[in-house]
């Protein structure tokens, strides 16, 4: 909406008269009108009208279509979101049908009713503020896994990806560095799946003794060996119609891979000492830190056993590239461990944040989670300050200024478009979305130089 509170429409007619008709009619709305396609495009990067009123006969192709629906095309493609109204003349139906099944939001026979055009103006406008609106609450709604705590776009996208596995028997493997949840997001899987009412049983393969792996994951009977004495069940049996989660997976040895390997193509096992086939119905996640194409590639991990746990992957990201999750998940932390040992912490000083979001968390969330629980119970006022944390930082300067932020990202966008337009300055602010002063305004605010080797085309 603009300035004065009316709604943009975009009229893309190459006719002046009836151009001329549009305008004085549609004067409760901010009219922009473009005779062709590229005006067109222009036009709607500058004042990104959620509507628009579009003729398929566009030149340099007015007795034909095929301008018009590329037009069609490249509006939809720079915004999904648009409503396009196409008019067509009484005997073109059939492209207007077609139009419509390309993404026009509806169509119009000339000549111009107004009252018609106006109910279809007015439900395009309400219908793309319902969507909008739509949009915005499905935002707020968005919610992490049960157990997470982010607002990291790339960290959502992989909590909808989980949603979607959760219900699957499909084996996963969670890839990411030491301490970014793979554990955690295991624990999720499992509660949104049809298993949620049975167990789930977790064994690290990295802090298992190698001669003891075998027994531990498959179990053993009555004097399979020294010690044991009584038959004893095995992680995998354990967890019985529930969940296995197999962390550090590229841990385990290779001489225990193959009966992996063979558990999960059967899903029987043998116990160790034992000559039975039991047959185990349970679901298997896998993590681990290490990458295993590349352990397959050198011979210290089975290729066929890499592809049979691998049937979808999880690739976590590490807290340091995580949006705004560092200071979110210290609160999440501080707040628990304050009511845990009963401390009266109210928050992080400026200069604790501060070292928060430039600390490079190399140990990713479990070290935070340790330095959250240490600074909680050092502290010795309400407020935990940088030393209590014992952050050491490379001295980075966080700066979160808007206007120095856009600013940036302005110079930024006008250096692409020059380079982009070999320094035509016409199709420069085109690119833009903005008019030849207004570029000439922002080069001067940004003191870009345009000397003797960079003399724009005009």
């Amino acid at each position: 909406m603009s300035k004065n509170n009316k709604h943009t429409l975009l009229i893309i007619e190459d006719d002046r008269g009836l151009q001329s008709q549009l305008r004085w009619h549609f004067e409760d709305y901010e009219t922009v009108f473009a005779e062709n396609r590229q005006d067109a495009i222009a036009a709607l990067r500058l004042h990104e009208s959620p509507v628009v009123i579009q003729d398929l006969g566009l030149p340099p192709d007015q007795d034909g279509v095929d301008e018009g629906f590329k037009c069609i095309q490249d509006i939809l493609r720079m915004s999904p979101t648009t409503k396009i109204i196409v008019m067509t003349g009484k005997t073109d139906h059939d492209n207007a049908i077609r139009a419509v099944a390309m993404g026009a939001y509806d169509y119009y026979e000339k000549p111009v009713d107004p009252q018609t055009l106006d109910l279809i103006v007015q439900r395009a406008f309400n219908i793309f503020e319902l969507e909008e609106e739509n949009r915005r609450l499905a935002r707020l709604q968005q919610t992490p896994l049960e157990g997470l705590v982010t607002n990291d776009p790339q960290m959502l996208k992989i909590c909808r990806m989980l949603e979607k596995i959760s219900p699957t028997n499909v084996t996963c493997t969670l890839l990411g560095e030491s301490g970014t949840g793979k554990e955690v997001m295991a624990r999720a899987i499992h509660h949104l799946s049809p298993r949620r009412n049975k167990r789930f049983v977790a064994i690290n393969c990295a802090a298992v003794p190698e001669n003891l792996i075998e027994s531990e994951l498959f179990g053993y009977e009555k004097g399979a060996f020294t010690g044991a004495g009584k038959q004893t069940l095995g992680k995998v049996e354990t967890a019985h119609e529930g969940t296995l989660f197999l962390d550090e997976i590229g841990d385990m040895p290779l001489n225990l891979q193959s009966k992996l390997l063979r558990f999960l193509q059967e899903r029987v096992i043998e116990r160790v000492g034992g000559r039975e086939e039991i047959p185990v119905d349970v679901r298997v996640i896998c993590a681990t830190n290490k990458n295993l194409q590349e352990m397959v590639d050198e011979g210290s991990f089975r290729e066929d056993l890499y592809y049979r746990i691998c049937e979808m992957t999880v690739e976590i990201p590490p807290l340091r590239t995580r949006q705004g999750d560092k200071v979110l998940l210290a609160r999440h932390f501080m707040l628990k461990f304050a009511k845990e040992h009963d401390q009266k912490i109210k928050g992080f000083t400026p200069d604790a944040v501060q070292s928060i979001e430039c600390y490079g968390w190399p140990g990713n969330i479990r070290e935070m989670e340790n330095k959250i629980k240490r600074a909680v119970i050092m502290a010795d006022g309400k407020h935990i300050t940088r030393d209590d944390l014992g952050l050491v930082t490379d001295g980075e300067d966080l700066s979160l200024n808007l206007r120095q932020v856009r600013q940036e990202a302005e110079r930024h966008a006008i250096l692409r478009a020059v380079a982009m337009t070999d320094n035509n300055i016409s199709a420069a602010a085109k690119l833009l979305g903005i008019t030849r002063p207004t570029f000439y305004d922002l080069i001067k605010k940004h003191d870009i130089p345009l000397g003797s080797n960079t003399v724009p085309n005009l």
